[in-house]
């Protein structure tokens, strides 16, 4: 047989940012594969609101409100994870935010928060949750879920473009100090998808039609086209990959702007 599996029974999996958006599709469409899955972020309601979906797939779900932007939220909730659970198999780096900015107008109070956001709290989630996986064997699957904006030149976002980049290397360097304990990591890379944060950029013609302009598939991405490349790089599928970002983006990275 050739065909490897795609599927997640009996896996263990965290993803932050769970809430709401690409973090709630990316639970929810693990949990479809067969994990079961941990759901982080600071809002209960909205990780309530995602348990519901996971606990209909028959997958459980753990509401886990933390603050990954510090170190010792981050360890109690993987202390609770492995208390539970006694493994972590998958980790989605999915926490983030951007604040438009042009770059002579951006605060240090905005820099540390973007930076703190996007960046610290995926190293110190990799950080904690590779620990674990490390300590138990389990042949883990790191992803983080970073941008465009880390390849490509955009007209703003200066400080989320930094915190990209920056996860780009960090997942290389992290693939090659952590292969030797068979954990992988990767990183995916979305352009524009439809989610409560780009619905009223989206809504304008003019920045529609500039997105467009730039993307051979012309078109917006929906949130299940994000599920099928993560599934892939948390599965066995995806087991001689590591050290990668896979740009899901309409083709956007070949063209820019």
């Amino acid at each position: 047989m050739y065909l490897p599996s795609f599927r997640l029974e009996n896996k263990k999996a965290v993803v932050t940012g769970a809430g709401r958006g690409i973090g709630r599709a990316l639970a929810i469409g693990l949990a479809e594969a067969g994990a079961d899955v941990s759901l982080l972020s600071r809002t209960q309601e909205d990780l309530e609101d995602t348990a519901k979906y996971v606990r209909e797939l028959g997958r459980e779900a753990l509401v886990i409100p933390t603050d990954v932007t510090k170190r010792e939220d981050i360890q109690k909730s993987v202390q609770t994870i492995v208390e539970k659970w006694g493994k972590i198999d998958i980790l989605i780096n999915n926490a983030g935010m951007n604040i438009r900015s042009k770059a002579l107008e951006v605060t240090e109070e905005e820099w540390n928060k973007i930076m703190d956001t996007n960046l610290k709290s995926a190293f110190m989630m990799s950080q904690e949750v590779g620990k674990i996986m490390k300590e138990t064997e389990t042949n883990g699957k790191i992803i983080s879920v970073s941008s465009v904006a880390g390849t490509v030149a955009l007209r703003t976002g200066v400080v989320y473009a930094a915190t990209k980049a920056a996860m780009i290397q960090m997942t290389k360097v992290l693939a090659m100090e952590w292969g030797p304990y068979n954990i992988n990591v990767n990183s995916i890379g979305p352009w524009y998808f439809k989610t409560p944060l780009t619905e009223k950029l989206l809504a304008d013609p003019e920045y529609l039609s500039d997105i467009l302009s730039v993307t051979p598939l012309n078109r917006v991405g929906e949130l299940p086209e994000l599920v099928g490349p993560a599934v892939f790089l948390a599965s066995e599928a995806g087991s001689y990959v590591t050290g990668q970002t896979l740009f899901v983006d309409g083709g956007m990275t070949i063209k820019g702007f």
